[in-house]
């Protein structure tokens, strides 16, 4: 007979108080981030078929949504614009006018201090090709997103949304060097405040269908030229790392669920915050299984969330933050 007691895990885990008190992995309101979408023209809520419950705002919508997220305690918004006119280059977006950049200044007069308000900053909702720069002229490079010109536009995309009142730019676009090129423009129009979220590690995935019906986007094709390649996982490490070096505040990680080993690898060595999104296919795909009655919806959603977050998510872009954040509220 062994002279030590019997080693018996499970009685941690047999009352809710004692799986509290021992757990391992936390999440709170604000470390929960809403992604929202405001369409030009709109007089009302339009619903988005693939994404059950989530819906383009109208600038009046906005406004109640992002005061409501603020009395939930959430972090912050990113929104999206959806306009009503798009060209080749995408011009809508660094108009003072253009939906976004009004819909931003929305946001910051609504929340204040409350919660920070975030811009994507990505040119895929305003052209219409939908990719997310302005494509190549040059012979032979016909169709091809040009890298450094794209660039071009997203200096002046980013001062407009600074200027706007945004507090924290999401560099979503994937092209090379653009966290360096925002950085450099920011500060030289004064806006040396406003932080910057850079999609370091952002695939190529094909979870973001219905985000491309929320955007009405014109996409033909796919972005596999320029956005990281689902097989690679020590390239996404490496793309947060140069991320880091041309001044990002933030690091990101999209998909989140499909990616947990990129997240942890970058949360692993990351000297900056680290945030994952949870994506439009994520949310559907739960959505969808949870109508049907397969699975148990809040459980599914709360263990979705806590997973991204045990993986090293500092703080997680997903459509359900306000309602998570009420249950977490229930739970104190």
């Amino acid at each position: 007979m062994s002279r030590f007691p019997v080693v018996r895990p499970r009685r941690l885990r047999r009352t809710p108080a004692l799986r509290r008190l021992v757990a391992e992995t936390h999440l709170v309101p604000a470390q929960l981030v809403l992604p929202m979408f405001v369409k030009e023209g709109a007089t009302a809520p339009v619903p988005i078929g693939s994404m059950p419950g989530q819906v383009q705002h109208s600038r009046d919508s906005l406004r109640r949504a992002v005061s409501d997220a603020a009395a939930a305690g959430i972090g912050g918004v990113m929104l999206f614009g959806v306009p009503a006119e798009r060209d080749a280059t995408g011009s809508a977006a660094c108009r003072p006018e253009g939906i976004l950049n009004v819909a931003l200044a929305d946001a910051a007069a609504e929340a204040g201090d409350a919660l920070v308000v975030m811009g994507d900053l990505c040119l895929d909702e305003f052209t219409d090709h939908g990719h997310c720069g302005v494509l190549d002229t040059r012979p032979g490079r016909t169709g091809d997103v040009d890298n450094d010109a794209t660039l071009e536009h997203y200096r002046a995309m980013a001062v407009a949304q600074a200027e706007a009142g945004a507090h924290l730019l999401g560099l979503s676009g994937m092209m090379d060097g653009q966290t360096a090129a925002v950085r450099e423009a920011l500060d030289a129009a004064g806006h040396d405040h406003v932080a910057l979220l850079a999609y370091a590690a952002k695939y190529a995935s094909a979870f973001y269908g219905p985000f491309r019906e929320a955007v009405d986007s014109q996409l033909t094709g796919d972005r596999r030229a320029y956005q990281l390649d689902p097989a690679n996982r020590r390239e996404g490490l490496r793309e947060a790392v140069l991320d880091v070096e041309e001044g990002a505040d933030v690091v990101m990680v999209k998909p989140a669920g499909s990616y947990l080993d990129v997240l942890a690898d970058v949360a692993a060595t990351s000297e900056v915050p680290v945030w994952a999104y949870q994506v439009s296919g994520e949310y559907a795909m739960i959505e969808a299984a949870a109508a049907q009655g397969w699975l148990d919806r809040r459980r599914t959603v709360a263990e979705s969330v806590l997973a991204i977050r045990r993986a090293g998510a500092d703080a997680i872009l997903t459509y359900w933050a306000i309602e998570l954040a009420g249950w977490l509220r229930e739970e104190i």
